[in-house]
């Protein structure tokens, strides 16, 4: 954090502002609550006072801010993992890591004896409907004619009956396994998402009792980081709890997200408890597998004086703050501070509450005081 203020310090006093800030007339009178008071008096132009920012000090909840690290991972909940439902080997893939596919597009074919019984079903079943087609119709003019019983006419039928069930039953079952007539499996995604894993290459045999999937498609539009928490700084972690994430790729960027899940357990390895966080990806600029820095912040019941990190000037090693009253009553005044967490800086010692202070501009005017 000094080091912050140090630089703030620095591209402050060579602002070419500051030269003409204070050229302007009338700016002599008053004294400051420091080393520096009663060498000058300084009144604040009115061109001036119009273009800082005057806070007050206010009572605030602490909050907290932890580190922590973490990865990108997709999110699991839109995920379609793509095992093969027939043996065989594997003739044409026809998408890479990386891509984008729309759902129902085919990943790959696969060469199957499989399919071409289940091929070969359809055509037997396709065949026997006709048969017991053209039976039921000669048994039921027979009947008409006196020379079939009706006995002859029902078992017709249910022949016909037998053979409709039988033809709408392998056509579902090559329908469930791709619909092909040419003993090829096509392998489709059930979703549109990005191709984030790919086990699949050309002329490798395929086994149904394979445990390993060919593809992972992720839709990506939101993800998930998985960040580790070291049991120092478990109690302070609750779901929920707001968290600004920044990537190596995108230095300067925060994405904004919330803890989702606590595992409440530690792994045994490196002895550190996991939580997820769920964040937007619509521009799907985070991927998965990328390092992640988490910073989280969370509140407690304690309460303290805070100001806006912006008041604080850090000059000799010590900080200050100027005290605001009147354009002509502006002094300086030590403050011990007990934490910044972003744009917000809690003081122990130095200030009261619903007193004002210069929340812009404060360290032009603060060199002009001790000059």
């Amino acid at each position: 954090m000094n080091h912050t203020f140090k630089q703030y310090a620095v591209h402050c006093m060579i602002a070419s502002s500051a030269i003409l800030f204070f050229a302007l007339p009338g700016c002599k009178g008053g004294s400051a609550e420091s080393p520096a008071a009663g060498k000058n008096s300084f009144v604040l132009p009115d061109s001036i006072a119009k273009t800082i920012r005057i806070d007050s000090v206010t009572s605030s909840r602490v909050m907290n801010s932890i580190t922590l690290t973490g990865k990108v991972t997709f999110n699991d909940d839109n995920v379609a993992k793509i095992y093969p439902l027939v043996s065989g080997n594997i003739s044409d893939i026809r998408v890479m890591l990386g891509d984008y596919v729309q759902q129902g597009q085919t990943l790959a074919l696969i060469r199957s004896s499989e399919m071409a019984g289940y091929s070969n079903d359809l055509v037997t079943a396709q065949t026997n409907i006709a048969v017991t087609k053209k039976s039921l119709d000669a048994t039921k003019d027979m009947l008409k004619s006196g020379l079939a019983s009706v006995r002859d006419s029902i078992a017709a039928q249910a022949a016909y009956d037998q053979a409709e069930a039988a033809l709408r039953k392998a056509q579902q079952v090559l329908q469930l396994n791709g619909g092909s007539l040419n003993g090829q499996y096509q392998v489709k995604t059930p979703i549109s998402g990005f191709v984030v894993e790919k086990q699949a290459t050309n002329n490798m045999a395929i086994r149904t009792d394979n445990s390993n999937n060919l593809f992972t498609i992720s839709d990506l539009k939101n993800v998930w980081i998985i960040a580790n928490v070291y049991e120092s700084s478990i109690a302070l972690i609750k779901s929920g709890d707001s968290v600004n994430v920044t990537t190596l790729s995108y230095p300067g960027r925060i994405f904004r997200g919330k803890v989702d899940k606590i595992m409440n357990v530690l792994d045994p390895t490196n002895k550190v408890m996991k939580v997820r966080i769920v964040l937007p990806n619509p521009d799907y600029l985070l991927k998965p597998e990328m390092f992640a820095n988490v910073m989280l912040n969370n509140t407690e019941n304690k309460r303290m004086l805070s100001i806006p990190s912006t008041a604080l000037i850090f000059d000799n090693s010590q900080y200050y703050v100027l005290v605001y009253k009147s354009p002509s009553d502006i002094k300086i005044r030590p403050v011990q501070v007990e934490s910044t967490i972003g744009d917000k800086t809690y003081i122990s010692g130095g200030l009261s509450e619903g007193e004002k202070v210069i929340g812009s501009q404060a360290l032009l005017i603060y060199q002009e005081l001790n000059s």
